[in-house]
């Protein structure tokens, strides 16, 4: 198993326009292209607290090429990344990492 973890910075103030399209819209795409989520997270003491950090688990880097860009290429994707962002753009920076567990790891 391989497990991406994301980090989006949001534009200040922008976190809970964040939450809402992933709640009410990302989810569901995901859901459709068979992409798993392993957890989300809100930043509560560090850097910044206008953060989200969330892993998806992939059983390859294979399957993650072939899943996200069908889901990023999605016209209801699209759409509703359009409508989220008419106030304004969302996510200021997004830092992605491919993680593997260690042999020891809860997590497999």
């Amino acid at each position: 198993m391989i497990y991406e973890m994301r980090v989006y910075r949001c534009v200040p103030g922008r976190l809970p326009a964040l939450l809402k399209r992933f709640e009410n819209v990302t989810l569901k795409l995901w859901e459709k292209h068979g992409i798993r989520q392993a957890g989300f997270f809100t930043t509560l003491i560090g850097e910044s607290n206008q953060e989200l950090t969330y892993f998806l688990a992939w059983e390859s880097l294979a399957e993650r090429e072939a899943k996200w860009g069908k889901f990023m290429t999605d016209p209801d994707w699209m759409k509703a990344r359009a409508e989220s962002e008419a106030d304004g753009q969302i996510v200021g920076n997004i830092v992605s990492q491919f993680l593997t567990p260690t042999a020891f790891s809860s997590v497999k």
